[in-house]
């Protein structure tokens, strides 16, 4: 293994841990959960379903779906190599299983700090301190994971998909899709329980947060990082 190679696994793996403490401590903040879940947490409570069980059935959703941009932009560029870019997105399925168990380990780790009697982070200024770190934190995870082009989280590798399909900033494409996931859950929640599920102050900051901190990461990290690709 080379050490250019290491070095992008490094970044790669950094950045997954990175998005899955982000998610998790999203969710502990107990100020709504993450946009990219907010669609596998409703129909995870209307359906009384574990969220895992949800959100493996929408990130699959998520992976059919870049199979057929790929699909399409091979057709449109000839250098586009399809049959490796179909393997990766096939191979985000097991990824998300071992993401999963990752955030698992965070979720064991984290306190409920809207359940805690006492401290600073069972305050609201706490709590809204701890929302700025995991939005910090998802946005550079994403980001991070993203420019090795290895293998994405498939919430991320859809972004990354998109952004190819449209030839726009993945930070602004991020801020959309997150908005069309927030827009769904309330559509959905309202229909199907009359009230919205799962949406807080967190998730709105966090819809409008983590696209801007991909932005700003790429700006200033990007070029680096891509010499490593």
């Amino acid at each position: 293994m080379n050490t250019k190679y290491l070095k992008r696994m490094t970044v790669y793996l950094a950045g997954m841990l990175i998005l899955a403490f982000g998610i998790s401590l999203n969710v502990k903040t107990g100020l709504g959960v993450s946009p990219i879940i907010s669609v596998a947490n409703c129909f995870s409570s209307i359906l009384s379903l574990p969220i895992g069980d949800t959100t493996f059935v929408l990130y699959s959703v998520f992976v059919i779906i870049q199979i057929i941009i790929h699909i399409h932009l091979s057709r449109k560029n000839n250098d586009i190599k399809l049959r490796s870019l179909i393997i990766k997105d096939i191979l985000q399925l097991p990824l998300s299983l071992v993401f999963t168990r990752i955030m698992n380990v965070f979720e064991i780790m984290i306190p409920q700090m809207n359940t805690l009697q006492d401290g600073f982070f069972s305050s609201m200024p706490g709590r809204i301190t701890a929302l700025a770190a995991a939005i910090v934190a998802t946005g550079v995870g994403a980001a991070a994971t993203l420019d090795m082009r290895l293998i994405p989280n498939p919430g991320d590798g859809i972004v990354q998909a998109l952004s190819d399909l449209f030839k726009k900033e993945t930070g602004f494409i991020k801020n959309v899709f997150d908005g069309i996931n927030v827009s769904l859950t309330i559509i959905i929640s309202l229909i199907a329980r009359g009230h919205i599920i799962g949406i807080g102050i967190g998730t709105i900051i966090a819809f409008l947060g983590v696209g801007r901190v991909i932005a700003v990461f790429n700006h200033f990290l990007l070029q680096s990082l891509r010499k490593l690709v």
